[in-house]
């Protein structure tokens, strides 16, 4: 089954850690979106500040960076569940991800709207995580370009054991129909931060994704 997780899209590291709190009492995983400015348009706050209490919920670091090198010497200190870099960027990822491995951390790699599956296919055989990218990069509240999903049963060929997430415009209208497509992780961004009672907005996403039949 489909789990929903929380995504924090922010430049100010006191709204990182006011979120993450809030969130970390109703969901046991979240994601940070870190954007460098370079890679995407927007910048958020340094990932140095990405820290955590120990009772918090698990973090997932989504890097939106041009240069992941750059982050190896950072990213062991905060001690993130799950890394995720962009096939995109400017850097062979594999000795990344093997680098990440022999620390415990769990890999993925982020595709964006225009990059087929096959391409990486040596990136999709050796992460944990494949994260299909499918809203506005580097921002949230954009809309899910659903025929993203297609790209699924490539990846599944590929590396079936691989973990599956979707990032991008994830709402109440659409959770169902993307939880009901093989993905085991939805992010969700706006429809949480924008939400007067994230908690609430969180139980009904959850209780959405369990539902069965034609969405409505």
């Amino acid at each position: 089954m489909a789990e929903i997780v929380p995504a924090i899209l922010t430049a100010d590291k006191n709204a990182y850690r006011k979120q993450y709190e809030l969130y970390s009492s109703f969901a046991k995983r979240i994601q940070l979106d870190i954007c460098d400015g370079i890679f995407t348009q927007t910048q958020t706050m340094d990932v140095s500040n990405a820290w955590r209490e120990a009772n918090w919920a698990k973090l997932d670091l989504h890097m939106m960076v041009m240069d992941p090198s750059n982050y190896l010497p950072i990213i062991p200190k905060i001690a993130p569940s799950l890394v995720i870099f962009h096939a995109e960027t400017n850097e062979n990822l594999l000795p990344i991800f093997r680098q990440l491995k022999q620390l415990n951390i769990r890999t993925g790699v982020a595709i964006l709207k225009q990059t087929y599956p096959g391409k990486i296919s040596a990136y999709l055989k050796e992460v944990d995580h494949c994260l299909i990218f499918a809203g506005s990069l580097g921002q949230q509240g954009g809309k899910a370009d659903m025929l993203q999903i297609e790209k699924v049963p490539i990846i599944r060929a590929i590396n079936p054991n691989l973990e599956i997430g979707w990032d991008g415009g994830a709402n109440m209208s659409n959770v169902r129909a993307l939880a009901h497509s093989d993905i085991d992780i939805i992010n969700v961004g706006s429809a949480l931060s924008k939400s007067p009672d994230p908690k609430k907005t969180f139980t009904e996403l959850s209780e959405e994704i369990e539902k069965r039949g034609v969405v409505i």
